[in-house]
């Protein structure tokens, strides 16, 4: 996987950067570094994105094919995300608890599509479990059908962003937080046999 370079984003973040906004509205989309592909979520941001010409659609897609409409970076330097987030009308993601409490802290209600193991997404279900948590708490929606995402994001765009809202003493962001970090610790222990 190619790590981008600096000028590979520029065009899209630089604005923001240097303190300057684009009247033009950013949406998000987060699939995180996992190498599962996601191909679902990207066919789903193409689609809103080219009935909504009038928005600038960016999705990291990591190990996933990029997109065809939307503008597409495989990853991100972190003070790059950071900045990318601080400029958005709304943001998208997978079901990953590091990406939602990014999102959240910088005030922004995510719109989870949770990957699914049953489509080759991740190698089990915790990302559904988790985000249907988080929906049940109001701290993300959920949008488990390409219809309810569109719907999600037509909402977000009506409204724009939130002003002056922070969630950065959310107890869900730390609690997110806490929860990506035990996951991803258990999910990289080597799997060990058991003796039978």
């Amino acid at each position: 996987m190619r790590i981008l370079e600096k000028t590979d984003i520029i065009p899209l973040v630089d604005a923001r950067l240097n303190g300057h906004s684009s009247p033009q509205p950013l949406v998000v989309c987060l699939l995180g570094t996992d190498h599962h592909p996601f191909d679902r979520l990207v066919s789903w941001m193409d689609a809103w994105a080219e009935r909504h010409p009038q928005v600038r659609v960016l999705v990291q897609h990591g190990a996933t094919t990029g997109p065809r409409c939307a503008q597409g970076v495989q990853l991100l330097a972190y003070q790059d995300l950071q900045a990318t987030l601080a400029g958005a009308t709304a943001a998208v993601c997978h079901g990953g608890p590091g990406t939602i409490a990014d999102i959240r802290r910088h005030g922004l209600r995510p719109v989870v599509v949770p990957r699914a193991s049953s489509l080759g997404e991740h190698v089990d279900d915790h990302q559904l479990q988790f985000a249907d948590f988080m929906a049940r708490s109001s701290v993300v929606d959920l949008a488990d059908r390409e219809a309810a995402l569109h719907q999600l994001l037509d909402v977000r765009l009506t409204e724009g962003r939130p002003t002056g809202a922070s969630a950065a003493d959310d107890p869900a962001v730390e609690t997110s937080r806490r929860f990506g970090l035990v996951v991803d610790e258990v999910l990289a222990r080597p799997q060990r046999r058991r003796r039978g």
